[in-house]
């Protein structure tokens, strides 16, 4: 695990980190005490995760298209 917040990591840091977390909490070889501090981090690495997903899929669904649906640009989240 890395000293790096949960919400300042980007999703490809999130998500490598939440694969060791629930790799660590599968192998069953982890105190109670670090599993439920592993735990912790899984969710909120898996929240972080989420929230740049749905990120992204807003930024996707907002490009505009022209004619021959060619992109032609993007509109404001808001619109």
């Amino acid at each position: 695990m890395t000293d790096v917040p949960v919400d300042e990591m980007s999703f490809e840091d999130a998500i490598r980190e939440l694969e060791q977390v629930v790799g660590k909490l599968e192998r069953g070889d982890v105190a109670l005490e670090d599993s439920i501090a592993l735990y912790e981090r899984g969710a909120a690495l898996k929240k972080r995760c989420e929230t740049k997903l749905t990120e992204a899929e807003e930024k996707v669904a907002k490009i505009t298209l022209g004619e021959g649906g060619q992109p032609t640009g993007t509109t404001a989240l808001g619109d």
